[in-house]
């Protein structure tokens, strides 16, 4: 049995995102978007939300490019002279692997921002990682550990697999991501755990191009399974990435023609919230 859920990503970052989340999901296929608790526009999306009882809201948690919400002063080792954190993912992910004291200030800031979601009085539909950081085996484990205290039943599994590229898209060479044996460590992590998840994700190779056109020619190669297709849609001119597309992935979220192709095969749309039994 195929099921598709639909995403968007950085609810909360910009009203310019939270615009298209909300049209996104009214006019379009979207069916869940996952919410930074520490960004400028946290407030209205929470409002926007709470109209909206249909979308799922998860976390999106920022460990990386992006401030934390505790203060700097409580997790220095984890941020620089800027009072961001490290921009360098490998080197921030070698220090909470070896440093005692940054894994305490990691998962202090970890129960931070599941304090902060769970503030806003929003049902948790699902937990993943901005840049999918929470692929990393020590912020996995604590992902885990102290979700499941604030209720944390589905976590994104950021697996995505290349035949369905290829199919879709036959010019473009696509392989195995280089950090597909942690994504496997997360998926073994999540299954014993007994939390939900998607079976694979789209997204990663068009990060900030997944447009109408690549939208139709994935769909029907999408596997059996639970897939989550997911993006960076934003109304207007706005630029949050180099090179992002944001006006076409809202585009692709509204399209009648994708609507009318899920609909021809047979494709339901969930949020994780549905994975439950």
């Amino acid at each position: 049995m195929k099921r598709l859920i639909v995403c968007a990503d950085d609810f909360g970052r910009d009203v310019a995102i939270n615009d298209a989340v909300e049209q996104g999901h009214r006019d379009g296929i979207l069916t869940v978007a996952s919410l930074m608790v520490g960004e400028p526009a946290v407030a209205d999306a929470v409002a926007r939300a709470k109209r909206l009882p249909a979308l799922g809201v998860g976390l999106h948690l920022v460990l990386a490019d992006g401030a934390p919400v505790l203060p700097a002063s409580e997790v220095p080792a984890l941020v620089g002279a800027d009072d961001r954190f490290d921009p360098n993912m490998v080197r921030a992910g070698f220090r909470f692997y070896f440093s005692p004291s940054a894994r305490r200030q990691l998962a202090a800031e970890i129960r931070a921002q599941f304090a902060a979601f769970r503030a806003t009085g929003l049902p948790l539909d699902h937990v993943n990682g901005h840049k999918h950081f929470h692929v990393h085996p020590t912020a996995a484990r604590l992902v885990v550990e102290i979700g499941r205290e604030f209720g944390m039943r589905a976590v994104r599994l950021p697996y995505e697999p290349p035949a369905p590229l290829r199919r879709a898209a036959p010019a473009e060479h696509r392989g195995a991501v280089s950090w597909s044996p942690v994504v496997a460590a997360l998926r073994r992590r999540l299954d014993r755990a007994g939390l939900y998840r998607n079976d694979q994700v789209f997204g990663i190779a068009w990060s900030g191009a997944m447009t109408e056109d690549r939208l139709l020619a994935l769909l029907p190669h999408l596997p059996d399974g639970v897939s989550e297709v997911y993006g960076h849609p934003a109304c207007g001119a706005a630029s949050f990435a180099p090179g992002y597309r944001h006006a076409e992935e809202l585009a692709a979220l509204v399209s009648p023609r994708v609507r009318e192709q899920i609909a021809a095969l047979g494709l339901p749309l969930v949020r994780y919230a549905d994975l439950r039994p």
